[in-house]
């Protein structure tokens, strides 16, 4: 029994976990080859741009679900700080499996030492007097220095085809990568559905949601390790370099011509699944790099929002676009508990 792209689905105890994404990647890839017979796009009609389209949809969501929050709490550069993390994670799995001879996604020890490093960052911000900034510098620093280490040392005869995690290949979204892509994709989802009055309400007012009872610490816990999700998942497309750029443009963009929480958020991922759609498509018919093209094409649309949000303070049909971090909450009737 094979899966998309004659993939073996039971040679390992992941590959089992994972039969059911198998299946529904299937089922997508057939939709899109029904698609591109009626559309005779030919970048459809290929397993892995299938793929790499479901993966670039996914993250259209869970970046700026995540990055509003970010942005709004003017810690933009933690994407940045955790995408170098998990680049020492890529790292650690590509060594463990040169040395051990084993057989572990690298994005899956990249999940695991982005997390930690998530944790790391919030830990030395309580513990220390050290601002968020001066965390997130200790540990992007010892993230990449931890990465390139095992990658020099080249033991065990250790070959890494490091460029497709820097700076991210429509080509290489497996079908397993797909799969863990999609687990993350419904962690982050559920997780701040289950959680957002109490995000909001940290995000917004800190002091006032610690004496009204709500655990800070904890939610900040939650929102790194969300981050640190996001950041990993974003890299197979994106890469480690550009990773970030997609938790704060599109969000950058959307509060210029949003008003409230709600709508920048909505704004955000329409603008954001728009970057990454017509990214992709240029990408492939251009044969350039597919990060660096959606990340160009995000912050056009980024300066288009920016005009825009221009002209309509100086026309009077809206107010002036407030400034980062500054979206009134209220306005969107998302009062927390």
């Amino acid at each position: 029994m094979t899966g998309i792209a004659g993939r073996p689905l039971q040679a390992s105890p992941l590959d089992q976990l994972l039969a059911p994404l198998y299946w529904a990647l299937s089922l997508w890839s057939e939709l899109m080859f029904r698609v591109a017979a009626v559309t005779g796009l030919e970048l459809l009609q290929y397993p892995f741009m299938h793929r790499a389209v479901l993966v670039g949809l996914c993250i259209g969501v869970m970046a700026p679900l995540i990055g509003t929050f970010l942005v709004h709490r003017q810690l933009a550069l933690i994407g940045d700080a955790l995408a170098h993390t998990a680049f020492a994670g890529v790292a650690v799995g590509l060594f463990v499996n040169a040395v051990l001879n084993l057989d572990v996604s690298p994005y899956l020890s990249a999940v695991v030492v982005a997390v930690i490093a998530a944790l790391f960052i919030e830990l030395i911000s309580e513990h220390t007097d050290a601002y968020n900034d001066v965390s997130m510098a200790i540990v992007l620093s010892t993230g990449f220095a931890l990465g390139t280490v095992l990658i020099s040392i080249n033991a065990g005869g250790l070959a890494v085809g490091i460029n497709q995690y820097l700076f991210g290949n429509l080509a290489t979204v497996s079908a397993e990568n797909a799969a863990i892509l999609l687990v993350l994709f419904g962690v982050i989802v559920a997780t701040v559905a289950l959680t957002r009055n109490q995000l909001l309400y940290v995000t917004f007012d800190e002091v006032a949601a610690e004496v009204s009872g709500i655990p800070v610490s904890w939610y900040n816990r939650v929102m790194v390790m969300l981050t640190a999700l996001v950041v990993v998942g974003a890299m197979q497309i994106m890469g480690v370099i550009l990773v970030a750029a997609m938790l704060v443009v599109p969000v950058a963009g959307a509060s210029q011509v949003s008003r409230s929480f709600s709508g920048s958020l909505l704004t955000s991922v329409v603008l954001a699944e728009l970057a990454v759609l017509l990214g992709i498509g240029v990408s492939y018919y251009a044969e350039a790099t597919a990060g660096g093209v959606i990340v160009l094409v995000a912050v056009a649309i980024y300066v288009g929002c920016v005009g825009l949000g221009k002209l309509r303070a100086r026309t009077g049909s809206d107010a002036p676009a407030p400034e980062m971090g500054a979206v009134d909450a209220d306005r969107s009737g998302d009062a927390s508990d």
